[in-house]
């Protein structure tokens, strides 16, 4: 067995991953950089993730090789770090590289000073020289050497890239007030059109390969569609969302989707399957049920939770952050199929199936075969002359015989660690799903990951929370993301169970991250709390990637936060750090996805619902099953006076609805089906 170096003592399996290497590897902190200064030497950062399949090429081709490691041991001090656990980190030195080369990704490989001031950098390098890259070898040899002959000149550079890092937290941000204003149904046809010029209008989705799901984008078009009635918006957001489904992104056995397709028609995924896709596509599918009552979005709601309590799931409550892309040293090796195996597991039934899921004795993708859908199943029922319902319960039992033969292959590596933001976005989906489906299971789903989040990731007394947890341990202060994911999904658990305690924590958890986070001007969120002492830089992160910014869902809780409670400066904080990126989110709505989603709701308002009376959770339940994406509802079976919405809403023998906005209600209703003869009106959404 190697000797461990210093990752042995660490928890991340990311990290216990490289604990073994010759490289002799440091976690993140104080040795490390103490270290560095005393010896004078320069700072390799290497970071990725569990689930990064060119992470592990890089492990097996440099990390694991004695000759290289020497070279790298003898001239830098080098750092590990896993992405999850530090993504304040890779946020600047991820910025530092694109600053630098263009581009970005993982593995990322940063040198920085030993004042961790970054001078160089990129992704993955070869072993040799190959893809127009320098080798790893090569790359290790030139920083070495200028580090020691051209010291000034690097300490030079450092120093400019990291104001260049500090005076780009602005880029784009105007002062409040000389933004786009309050959006018009004008100006979100022109972040509608700005969406539809990248839209693959014959296999749905946006731009070309490698291809992501972009939730944002066909979430905006799928409320586009409802506020203003497009045909065109509803088509390609629904063709986004079939096409997947039907796709080998789509795990057509264990359900689940993976990370993105590295094709355009969504066969061929980058195999890694992350928490935080699969919440923030359940919260999709949630919407697209509402707005349709499509039963295969049900269906694969259903089907990918199921795949996130059998996979990802610790019984207390949390769940896990993904599962890897390789098993066997292969990528995708556990999820492909040879069709002579698959012959053999299901005899007769076998055509039928290799037809549907395009199985062939050729495969369709490197010899192997990814299971998708070409042809949609009342098509292909009918190809075969049977009925819908026949063609699914034979397809039933064949994929059951599948699943079973697949579990015994040696499984992908499990990312064990559980990391507060994608709970709490787990959390939210599993609200937005019972929301839409009415299944209790959810519902106490969410409520027991919220228990969960409350009781084990909180430091102390509170309300500081850690980011991640493992082992019954919570480690490094939460992050914007983790607070700000937080309080929504507080405010959706409350949406779903009309238990003022979950609202009531939302508050309270904003009202501490409004200082501790506090960036000054413009209402915006630093991404670290105050007083963090091991980074150069305090960014504020506001572009939305495959997880919603921060500050993107601060503006929409405070937004939230001040209708439910009448707080008048909340809602102009909201307000204002909406119309300091108005332009930037009408020109680039892909890059600012949730702040376009949140933007369409001013075009007309937000509704206040409230319910009271005995029968206040029946209408409630029938309600959260419609599409009203910019309503919020509060109910309760009697008048509260601590809540402004519930104040003076008094129901005598019949259960009420109120439709208000900006406090000026209605006369209140009985019926669902009243409400919504209102808000068809113009009243409301």
């Amino acid at each position: 067995m190697k000797q461990p170096n210093k990752l042995i003592t660490e928890t991340s399996p990311y990290l216990l991953q490289h604990a073994h290497n010759p490289v002799n590897w440091y976690p993140w902190g104080g040795e490390a950089i103490a270290k560095a200064k005393e010896e004078d030497k320069p700072v390799l950062v290497s970071i990725g993730y569990a689930a990064c399949h060119w992470c592990h090429v890089m492990e097996r081709e440099s990390f694991e090789n004695e000759p290289v490691a020497a070279f790298m041991n003898e001239h830098f001090i080098n750092i590990k770090i896993d992405r999850e656990e530090r993504p304040d980190l890779d946020h600047i030195y991820m910025d530092a590289v694109q600053a630098m080369t263009g581009s970005g990704g993982w593995p990322l490989n940063v040198f920085l000073t030993p004042g961790l001031k970054p001078f160089y950098g990129g992704t993955y390098f070869p072993p040799e020289p190959a893809y127009n890259r320098a080798s790893w070898p090569d790359v290790l040899a030139g920083v070495a050497k200028a580090f020691r002959e051209r010291r000034h000149e690097i300490e030079s550079q450092a120093e400019n890239l990291t104001l260049h890092l500090e005076q780009a937290n602005d880029f784009g941000l105007k002062q409040p007030g000389s933004g786009a204003g309050i959006f018009t149904a004008g100006q979100m046809e022109t972040a509608f059109s700005a969406i539809m010029k990248t839209a693959d209008r014959e296999w749905g989705g946006f731009g070309q390969a490698p291809k992501f799901p972009q939730v944002f984008a066909t979430r905006f078009l799928l409320r586009y569609s409802h506020l203003f009635s497009s045909p065109e918006a509803k088509g390609q957001a629904l063709l986004s969302i079939d096409k997947m489904i039907q796709g080998g992104i789509y795990d057509q056995l264990g359900g689940g989707f993976a990370r993105y397709s590295t094709d355009a028609q969504w066969l061929a995924p980058h195999f890694e399957k992350m928490l935080y896709d699969n919440a923030l596509l359940t919260e999709l599918l949630a919407e697209a049920f509402q707005l349709t009552g499509n039963i295969r979005y049900k269906e694969v709601i259903a089907e990918t939770i199921e795949f996130a309590l059998r996979e990802l799931y610790h019984p207390s409550g949390g769940f896990y952050a993904a599962l890897d892309a390789d098993s066997e040293g292969e990528e995708g090796r556990y999820y492909v199929w040879d069709y002579e195996e698959v012959k053999a597991l299901l005899g007769d039934d076998a055509e039928l199936l290799a037809g549907y899921y395009d199985i062939t004795p050729g495969g369709n993708w490197e010899g192997k075969n990814i299971l998708r859908v070409k042809v949609p199943l009342p098509d292909f029922a009918a190809e075969r002359g049977l009925k819908p319902e026949e063609l699914e319960a034979k397809l039933s039992g064949a994929k059951d015989k599948l699943l079973q033969a697949r579990e015994k292959r040696e499984r992908p590596l499990l990312d064990d660690k559980v990391i507060l933001s994608w709970n709490a976005l787990m959390c939210t989906a599993c609200c937005k799903a019972f929301a839409a489906t009415g299944v209790e299971q959810y519902r106490q789903l969410a409520v027991k990951n919220i228990r969960f989040l409350l009781r084990e990731m909180t430091i102390g007394s509170g309300p500081a929370l850690c980011h991640t947890w493992k082992n019954g341990e919570g480690k490094y202060p939460a992050f914007l993301d983790d607070y700000a994911f937080l309080v929504r999904a507080l405010i959706h658990t409350y949406e779903i169970t009309a238990d003022t305690t979950w609202l009531d924590k939302a508050k309270e958890v904003t009202e501490w991250v409004l200082p501790e986070f506090d960036a000054g001007a413009g209402g915006f969120f630093f991404y670290t709390p105050q007083n963090q002492p091991d980074i150069i830089v305090r960014k504020k992160e506001v572009y939305d990637g495959a997880q919603p910014s921060g500050n993107a869902v601060m503006a929409e809780n405070l937004l939230h936060l001040g209708i439910l409670f009448d707080k008048k400066e909340w809602k102009e904080r909201s307000m204002a750090m909406i119309t300091s990126l108005g332009t930037a989110i009408l020109r680039y709505p892909a890059s600012f996805g949730y702040w376009a989603v949140l933007s369409l709701g001013l075009t007309k308002g937000f509704s206040e619902i409230t319910i009271t009376g005995g029968e206040f959770r029946k209408i409630q339940e029938e309600l959260l099953k419609r599409f009203l994406p910019y309503c919020i509802i509060m109910a309760s079976p009697v008048a509260d006076e601590g809540y402004p919405l519930l104040a003076g809403k008094h129901a005598e023998k019949k259960t009420k609805i109120f439709l208000c906005k900006d406090y000026s209600c209605q006369q209140p209703v009985d019926t669902v089906e009243e409400l919504m003869w209102l808000i068809n009106r113009g009243d409301g959404q």
